[in-house]
């Protein structure tokens, strides 16, 4: 109906539900899992939303294209049809495995210079206030929450595993999701003032995601990898028991108390702590130091836009 009205972009986001949707339950993967009198149905859904995503997409960094000129968001324009699928890229790394967007030609190490991030001291000469109300923090009770949610005790054993002691990872939030959560920042003036002297990647519903993680003791965070190498991984350590550490695309870090340490996630990563004594460090993300500004803006806008058609 959406489509015979010509409200192609809405009927294209109803299109992509329904093939979501019906492909999370395991139907129209391929013609053997789609009845015969449906394929063609589902692959006129399949053109429309190919046709609509692209041109929805694309509109989106078109005033940095036209204010900047193409060569400015060249990168980002691959970055989109890599997302299409109308482009393959392979990442500078055949490690790198982000699950979400890809953007090409970005240096890749496991672990990023200080010298790149220009603010690193500045946190770092914070850590003493940080930590003071991270303590506070830990111990109040009901302060902290999962940092990841979990359905079912199988679901946790994915992510998490551990020793004698269920494993826990949880979390004290000052954004999450792009959400600022007041009351936190209220709780914690020093942190929220060191956050906000930040870089921060600001991607409506998105981004940035910044707490107090906590890693109970004995429990190991499983391998794993994460959505975008757009933004890179920012750990300050504030409690670091012994024999605790993180594994990034095979090179081992141990935190060290006041530390910052910067590292890509879209390379498989894990961290433990093996001692008997909760691990805190304060977590939160920041820009890849390789973007240019304009393609900060642009890729930001794109990720905003993709979220935007796939909910709506």
């Amino acid at each position: 109906v959406r489509e015979q009205r010509g409200q192609l972009q809405a009927a294209a986001q109803s299109y992509y539900r329904a093939l979501v949707m019906a492909q999370a339950r395991g139907q129209w993967l391929d013609r053997q899992r789609t009845p015969a009198a449906l394929q063609p149905v589902i692959l006129h859904a399949m053109d429309v939303v190919d046709r609509e995503r692209r041109r929805t997409l694309m509109a989106i960094i078109e005033p940095w294209r036209a204010q900047h000129g193409v060569a400015a968001v060249a990168r980002v324009s691959r970055c989109l049809e890599a997302h299409l699928k109308t482009l393959t890229l392979q990442p500078t790394d055949a490690a790198q495995r982000p699950r979400f967007l890809y953007f090409p030609d970005l240096p890749a190490p496991r672990y990023f210079d200080r010298a790149l991030f220009s603010w690193i001291e500045q946190l770092e000469s914070a850590t003493g206030a940080i930590r003071g109300e991270a303590l506070e923090v830990l111990a109040a009770d009901g302060a902290l929450q999962p940092f990841l949610k979990f359905d079912s005790a199988e679901q946790v054993g994915k992510y998490l595993g551990g020793g004698e002691q269920p494993p826990s990872w949880d979390a004290f939030f000052f954004y999450r999701d792009g959400e600022r959560i007041d009351a936190n920042h209220q709780r914690c003036p020093a942190t929220s003032a060191a956050i906000e002297a930040l870089p921060l990647v600001r991607i409506r519903q998105h981004a940035p995601e910044i707490c107090y993680s906590v890693l109970a003791p004995g429990t190991h965070i499983l391998p794993h990898t994460g959505v975008t190498n757009i933004r890179v991984v920012v750990h300050l350590p504030l409690i670091v028991p012994a024999d605790c550490a993180i594994e990034v695309g095979g090179e081992t870090h141990a935190w060290r108390v006041g530390e910052v340490v910067v590292f890509d996630d879209t390379f498989e990563h894990h961290a433990w702590n093996r001692s008997d004594q909760r691990r805190v460090i304060l977590l939160m993300d920041t820009w890849n130091p390789y973007l240019s500004d304009v393609e900060r803006e642009a890729v930001g806008a794109l990720i905003a836009g993709i979220g935007d058609f796939n909910r709506d």
